[in-house]
Protein backbone atom coordinates (compact mmCIF):
# COMPACT_ATOMS: atom_id res chain seq x y z
CA UNK A 1 0.00 0.00 0.00
CA UNK A 2 1.53 3.28 -1.17
CA UNK A 3 0.24 6.36 0.68
CA UNK A 4 1.42 9.01 -1.79
CA UNK A 5 -0.86 10.12 -4.62
CA UNK A 6 0.17 9.67 -8.24
CA UNK A 7 0.24 13.36 -9.14
CA UNK A 8 0.51 12.67 -12.88
CA UNK A 9 -3.21 11.85 -12.69
CA UNK A 10 -4.00 15.50 -11.94
CA UNK A 11 -2.57 16.74 -15.24
CA UNK A 12 -5.17 18.46 -17.40
CA UNK A 13 -7.46 19.29 -14.46
CA UNK A 14 -7.89 22.77 -12.97
CA UNK A 15 -10.69 22.36 -10.48
CA UNK A 16 -9.49 21.39 -7.00
CA UNK A 17 -12.55 19.19 -6.48
CA UNK A 18 -11.96 17.37 -9.78
CA UNK A 19 -8.29 16.84 -8.93
CA UNK A 20 -9.15 15.57 -5.45
CA UNK A 21 -11.73 13.18 -6.83
CA UNK A 22 -9.34 11.88 -9.47
CA UNK A 23 -6.50 11.33 -7.00
CA UNK A 24 -8.52 9.80 -4.17
CA UNK A 25 -10.55 7.44 -6.35
CA UNK A 26 -7.40 6.30 -8.18
CA UNK A 27 -5.71 5.69 -4.84
CA UNK A 28 -8.56 3.45 -3.66
CA UNK A 29 -8.59 1.58 -6.97
CA UNK A 30 -4.83 0.94 -6.89
CA UNK A 31 -4.34 0.25 -3.20
CA UNK A 32 -7.46 -0.98 -1.46
CA UNK A 33 -8.30 -4.61 -0.80
CA UNK A 34 -11.78 -5.82 0.09
CA UNK A 35 -12.07 -5.94 3.91
CA UNK A 36 -15.02 -8.31 3.55
CA UNK A 37 -13.43 -11.19 1.66
CA UNK A 38 -9.68 -10.45 1.35
CA UNK A 39 -9.85 -9.90 -2.41
CA UNK A 40 -6.61 -8.11 -3.31
CA UNK A 41 -8.24 -5.31 -5.34
CA UNK A 42 -11.65 -3.73 -5.56
CA UNK A 43 -12.95 -2.22 -8.79
CA UNK A 44 -14.55 1.09 -9.67
CA UNK A 45 -17.96 1.40 -11.28
CA UNK A 46 -17.59 2.78 -14.79
CA UNK A 47 -20.32 5.38 -14.43
CA UNK A 48 -21.49 7.44 -11.46
CA UNK A 49 -23.72 5.11 -9.49
CA UNK A 50 -26.52 6.54 -7.33
CA UNK A 51 -25.40 4.38 -4.41
CA UNK A 52 -21.74 3.31 -4.62
CA UNK A 53 -18.34 4.09 -6.16
CA UNK A 54 -16.55 0.73 -5.92
CA UNK A 55 -17.33 -2.96 -5.71
CA UNK A 56 -15.52 -6.19 -4.95
CA UNK A 57 -15.34 -8.50 -8.00
CA UNK A 58 -15.30 -11.58 -5.74
CA UNK A 59 -17.97 -11.02 -3.08
CA UNK A 60 -19.89 -8.19 -4.77
CA UNK A 61 -19.82 -5.89 -1.74
CA UNK A 62 -20.13 -2.21 -2.62
CA UNK A 63 -18.28 0.79 -1.22
CA UNK A 64 -18.72 4.53 -1.28
CA UNK A 65 -15.79 6.91 -0.83
CA UNK A 66 -15.90 10.12 1.18
CA UNK A 67 -12.66 12.09 1.18
CA UNK A 68 -11.50 15.27 2.87
CA UNK A 69 -8.41 17.44 2.85
CA UNK A 70 -7.24 17.54 6.47
CA UNK A 71 -8.39 15.59 9.48
CA UNK A 72 -11.96 14.44 10.00
CA UNK A 73 -14.01 16.35 12.51
CA UNK A 74 -17.20 15.23 14.19
CA UNK A 75 -19.25 15.58 11.00
CA UNK A 76 -18.89 14.55 7.36
CA UNK A 77 -20.91 16.28 4.66
CA UNK A 78 -23.08 13.94 2.60
CA UNK A 79 -25.82 14.25 -0.01
CA UNK A 80 -29.58 14.65 0.18
CA UNK A 81 -31.06 13.96 3.60
CA UNK A 82 -34.18 12.08 2.46
CA UNK A 83 -32.16 9.91 0.07
CA UNK A 84 -29.75 8.95 2.83
CA UNK A 85 -32.54 8.06 5.26
CA UNK A 86 -34.26 5.97 2.59
CA UNK A 87 -31.04 4.08 1.90
CA UNK A 88 -30.47 3.34 5.58
CA UNK A 89 -34.00 2.18 6.32
CA UNK A 90 -34.14 0.01 3.20
CA UNK A 91 -30.72 -1.56 3.88
CA UNK A 92 -29.70 -0.45 0.36
CA UNK A 93 -26.49 1.11 1.55
CA UNK A 94 -22.82 0.49 0.71
CA UNK A 95 -19.97 0.31 3.16
CA UNK A 96 -18.11 3.61 3.47
CA UNK A 97 -14.42 4.37 3.04
CA UNK A 98 -13.64 7.64 4.80
CA UNK A 99 -10.35 9.08 3.56
CA UNK A 100 -8.45 12.05 5.01
CA UNK A 101 -5.49 13.35 3.03
CA UNK A 102 -3.00 16.20 2.91
CA UNK A 103 -3.27 18.33 -0.20
CA UNK A 104 0.08 19.99 0.49
CA UNK A 105 1.88 16.65 0.99
CA UNK A 106 -0.14 14.83 -1.72
CA UNK A 107 -0.51 11.93 0.64
CA UNK A 108 -3.18 9.85 2.41
CA UNK A 109 -3.19 10.22 6.20
CA UNK A 110 -6.26 8.23 7.31
CA UNK A 111 -8.64 5.65 5.86
CA UNK A 112 -11.56 4.34 7.93
CA UNK A 113 -14.03 1.62 6.98
CA UNK A 114 -17.60 2.03 8.26
CA UNK A 115 -19.73 -1.06 7.54
CA UNK A 116 -23.21 -0.32 6.23
CA UNK A 117 -25.10 -1.82 9.17
CA UNK A 118 -23.66 0.75 11.57
CA UNK A 119 -25.76 3.42 9.87
CA UNK A 120 -28.95 4.36 11.72
CA UNK A 121 -31.08 7.52 11.39
CA UNK A 122 -29.64 8.86 14.64
CA UNK A 123 -26.21 9.43 13.05
CA UNK A 124 -27.65 11.39 10.11
CA UNK A 125 -28.07 15.10 10.76
CA UNK A 126 -30.51 17.12 8.67
CA UNK A 127 -29.00 20.34 7.37
CA UNK A 128 -30.94 23.54 6.83
CA UNK A 129 -32.61 23.89 3.40
CA UNK A 130 -30.70 25.96 0.87
CA UNK A 131 -31.77 29.58 0.68
CA UNK A 132 -34.31 30.75 -1.89
CA UNK A 133 -31.48 32.53 -3.72
CA UNK A 134 -29.48 29.34 -4.17
CA UNK A 135 -29.41 27.46 -7.47
CA UNK A 136 -31.02 24.46 -5.76
CA UNK A 137 -33.30 26.44 -3.50
CA UNK A 138 -34.93 24.36 -0.77
CA UNK A 139 -32.59 21.39 -1.21
CA UNK A 140 -31.87 19.64 2.10
CA UNK A 141 -28.54 17.97 2.66
CA UNK A 142 -27.22 15.96 5.57
CA UNK A 143 -24.16 15.30 7.70
CA UNK A 144 -22.88 11.94 8.91
CA UNK A 145 -22.18 12.33 12.62
CA UNK A 146 -18.97 10.37 12.84
CA UNK A 147 -18.76 10.59 16.62
CA UNK A 148 -22.08 8.76 16.96
CA UNK A 149 -20.78 5.67 15.17
CA UNK A 150 -19.53 3.14 17.76
CA UNK A 151 -15.81 2.46 17.64
CA UNK A 152 -16.57 -1.11 16.54
CA UNK A 153 -17.91 0.41 13.32
CA UNK A 154 -14.91 2.67 12.67
CA UNK A 155 -12.22 0.29 11.45
CA UNK A 156 -8.88 1.96 10.85
CA UNK A 157 -7.03 0.94 7.68
CA UNK A 158 -4.60 3.88 7.71
CA UNK A 159 -4.11 5.95 10.86
CA UNK A 160 -2.02 9.13 11.03
CA UNK A 161 0.03 7.98 8.07
CA UNK A 162 0.60 4.46 9.42
CA UNK A 163 -0.81 1.42 7.64
CA UNK A 164 -2.78 -0.99 9.82
CA UNK A 165 -1.93 -4.68 9.55
CA UNK A 166 -4.24 -6.26 6.99
CA UNK A 167 -5.08 -9.28 9.15
CA UNK A 168 -6.10 -6.95 11.99
CA UNK A 169 -8.41 -5.06 9.62
CA UNK A 170 -9.96 -8.33 8.43
CA UNK A 171 -10.45 -9.51 12.00
CA UNK A 172 -12.15 -6.27 13.05
CA UNK A 173 -14.34 -6.39 9.93
CA UNK A 174 -15.46 -9.94 10.77
CA UNK A 175 -16.38 -8.88 14.30
CA UNK A 176 -18.25 -5.87 12.94
CA UNK A 177 -20.08 -8.08 10.46
CA UNK A 178 -21.25 -10.36 13.28
CA UNK A 179 -23.18 -7.37 14.66
CA UNK A 180 -25.25 -7.00 11.50
CA UNK A 181 -28.97 -6.54 12.16
CA UNK A 182 -31.41 -5.86 9.31
CA UNK A 183 -34.27 -4.51 11.42
CA UNK A 184 -33.65 -0.78 11.78
CA UNK A 185 -35.26 -0.49 15.22
CA UNK A 186 -33.28 -3.40 16.65
CA UNK A 187 -30.14 -2.00 15.03
CA UNK A 188 -30.73 1.32 16.78
CA UNK A 189 -30.95 -0.42 20.15
CA UNK A 190 -27.70 -2.27 19.51
CA UNK A 191 -25.82 0.85 18.42
CA UNK A 192 -27.04 2.78 21.48
CA UNK A 193 -26.07 -0.07 23.81
CA UNK A 194 -22.63 -0.24 22.21
CA UNK A 195 -22.22 3.49 22.83
CA UNK A 196 -23.03 2.97 26.50
CA UNK A 197 -20.56 0.10 26.83
CA UNK A 198 -17.86 2.16 25.12
CA UNK A 199 -18.60 5.14 27.38
CA UNK A 200 -17.63 3.15 30.48
CA UNK A 201 -13.97 3.95 31.16
CA UNK A 202 -13.07 0.67 32.82
CA UNK A 203 -12.28 -2.51 30.90
CA UNK A 204 -14.50 -4.45 33.31
CA UNK A 205 -18.00 -3.29 34.20
CA UNK A 206 -21.20 -4.53 35.76
CA UNK A 207 -24.92 -4.36 35.16
CA UNK A 208 -25.20 -1.46 37.58
CA UNK A 209 -22.89 0.56 35.34
CA UNK A 210 -25.16 -0.12 32.39
CA UNK A 211 -28.30 0.68 34.37
CA UNK A 212 -26.88 4.19 34.81
CA UNK A 213 -27.80 4.70 31.14
CA UNK A 214 -31.42 3.64 31.66
CA UNK A 215 -32.86 7.16 31.41
CA UNK A 216 -30.79 7.99 28.33
CA UNK A 217 -31.85 4.81 26.55
CA UNK A 218 -35.50 5.36 27.47
CA UNK A 219 -35.33 8.87 25.98
CA UNK A 220 -34.00 7.38 22.74
CA UNK A 221 -36.55 4.54 22.76
CA UNK A 222 -39.63 5.90 24.62
CA UNK A 223 -41.89 3.12 23.32
CA UNK A 224 -39.98 0.60 25.42
CA UNK A 225 -41.05 0.56 29.07
CA UNK A 226 -38.76 -2.32 30.04
CA UNK A 227 -35.34 -0.79 29.51
CA UNK A 228 -33.42 -2.87 32.05
CA UNK A 229 -34.46 -6.22 30.52
CA UNK A 230 -33.61 -4.77 27.11
CA UNK A 231 -30.14 -3.80 28.35
CA UNK A 232 -29.58 -7.36 29.57
CA UNK A 233 -30.77 -8.73 26.23
CA UNK A 234 -28.37 -6.50 24.30
CA UNK A 235 -25.47 -7.44 26.57
CA UNK A 236 -26.21 -11.10 25.94
CA UNK A 237 -26.14 -10.45 22.20
CA UNK A 238 -22.80 -8.63 22.49
CA UNK A 239 -21.47 -11.50 24.59
CA UNK A 240 -22.56 -14.07 22.00
CA UNK A 241 -20.82 -12.05 19.27
CA UNK A 242 -17.55 -11.82 21.18
CA UNK A 243 -17.61 -8.07 21.81
CA UNK A 244 -17.79 -8.53 25.58
CA UNK A 245 -17.08 -11.44 27.90
CA UNK A 246 -19.40 -12.48 30.73
CA UNK A 247 -17.48 -12.93 33.99
CA UNK A 248 -20.41 -14.04 36.15
CA UNK A 249 -22.50 -12.34 38.84
CA UNK A 250 -23.46 -9.47 36.54
CA UNK A 251 -19.88 -8.55 35.57
CA UNK A 252 -18.46 -8.19 32.05
CA UNK A 253 -15.16 -7.50 30.34
CA UNK A 254 -14.64 -5.69 27.05
CA UNK A 255 -12.89 -7.77 24.41
CA UNK A 256 -10.13 -5.83 22.64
Amino acid sequence: MELSFDMTLSEGYRSRSQIARRLTESWIYNNMFCPRCECEHIKQFENNMPVADFYCPDCGNQYELKSKNGKFGKKINDGAYNTMIERITSNNNPDFFLMAYSRSECRVSDVILVPKHFFVPDIIERRKPLASTARRAGWVGCNILLYKIPIQGRISIVSNGSITNKNYVLQKTRIAQSLKIENISARGWLMDTLHCVNAIDAEEFCLRDMYNFEELLWQKHPANNNVKPKIRQQLQFLRDKGVIEFLGNGYYRKVK
